[in-house]
């Protein structure tokens, strides 16, 4: 009987001890969601093995994730899109080799990097500060290869054509700044934003749950099912920063940033890798073909099935032609096989 007794006791402290921890959760998924998707991306970059640190020049701050070291390898640096941040390359971190020297930054004004009233979030702008974020790492002591997503595509492309001898190759990702011939759904909602004096909701900038799954389906091919509470955790993240992603839509939709990226491919020398999704509703995948037709010596991938957020829909596949790339790369100018 005693023995009995030792063993209900033992479950009720096993099951209250279980319980803490699951009403947490329970608690912060229905009251505070927005605490518990910071809390899954602290855990996904711990579990990935990534570090945060901040890299501070002249009064200006950087926040940054970055895995591995300098090495015999180029580094990696990823650029993230319009209002995004670095932890949106986590899933194709994923998939990459852990003794590769990674860097996601989070791009000018962005998440934990430094926001200003009086900075220049143009593409250019974006371009100048991006370089002293390379710089103060030191980064550049080696040419290194670039990737950019969308907004960070674009950046990416007029970074590489600006500091040609710091780029080794390069991979853009859907980029904006294209004049692609094909009209797109976000296209249509960017005349109508246009028309009416830009009075109506952008699209990429959702205010309730529904305007933010609105924007999953715009930017997704694939169909994810995202429960209410998680979409409104994801909403209530980005509302104290809408005025400034307003800010930096208006700067990236206008002159001259809207077509930087094509006014800048002549002057980018290093191999490049474009990767579309073939559904893309923001940036049209007729863009590719634009870009392999000024620079002919590029890689093209395109995507079936697959819309304009490519490395949350592909993650795996991404990193898989990433690694194809800049291996290819290395061997053409080493010679020899390296093992990746």
């Amino acid at each position: 009987m005693a023995a009995d007794l030792e063993v209900v006791n033992l479950f009720i402290i096993a099951g209250g001890t279980l319980a803490i921890p699951i009403l947490a959760f329970v608690a912060s998924f229905l009251l505070w969601p927005s605490a518990l998707i910071k809390v899954y991306y602290w855990y996904w970059r711990r579990t990935l093995g990534l570090q945060v640190r901040y890299a501070d020049c002249g009064g200006y701050r950087f926040c940054y994730a970055y895995r591995g070291k300098p090495g015999m390898r180029p580094s990696i640096i990823m650029l993230h899109g319009f209002s995004a941040h670095k932890d949106t390359w986590l899933s194709v971190v994923k998939y990459l080799p852990k003794h590769l020297h990674i860097v996601c930054v989070d791009m000018p004004g962005h998440e934990g990097t430094t926001r200003t009233n009086t900075e220049d979030y143009s593409i250019q702008g974006q371009v100048k500060r991006i370089h002293q974020f390379v710089e103060t790492i030191r980064l550049n002591r080696k040419p290194f290869h670039v990737v950019g997503t969308s907004m960070g595509g674009n950046v990416a492309g007029v970074y590489a054509a600006c500091y040609p001898k710091e780029i080794c190759s390069m991979t853009l990702i859907c980029p904006d700044g294209i004049r692609h011939p094909c009209e797109t759904k976000f296209d249509n909602h960017l005349q109508d934003l246009e028309h009416s004096n830009y009075t109506l909701n952008i699209p990429l900038i959702p205010t309730t749950p529904e305007e933010m799954e609105d924007m999953f389906r715009l930017c997704s091919h694939v169909r994810f099912k995202i429960p209410q509470q998680i979409l409104q955790g994801l909403v209530d993240v980005r509302q104290p920063h809408n005025t400034f992603y307003e800010e930096v839509f208006m700067e990236i939709v206008g002159e001259p940033s809207r077509y930087a990226l094509q006014e800048h491919l002549h002057l980018i020398t290093a191999p490049l890798q474009v990767i579309w999704g073939k559904k893309d509703q923001v940036v049209d995948v007729s863009g590719a073909a634009v870009i392999a037709e000024v620079l002919p010596g590029c890689r093209v991938d395109l995507l079936e099935n697959c819309g304009h957020s490519v490395v949350m829909e592909r993650p795996c596949r991404t990193a898989k032609l990433i690694l194809e790339f800049i291996i290819l790369q290395q061997d053409t100018r080493g010679g020899t096989k390296k093992s990746y």
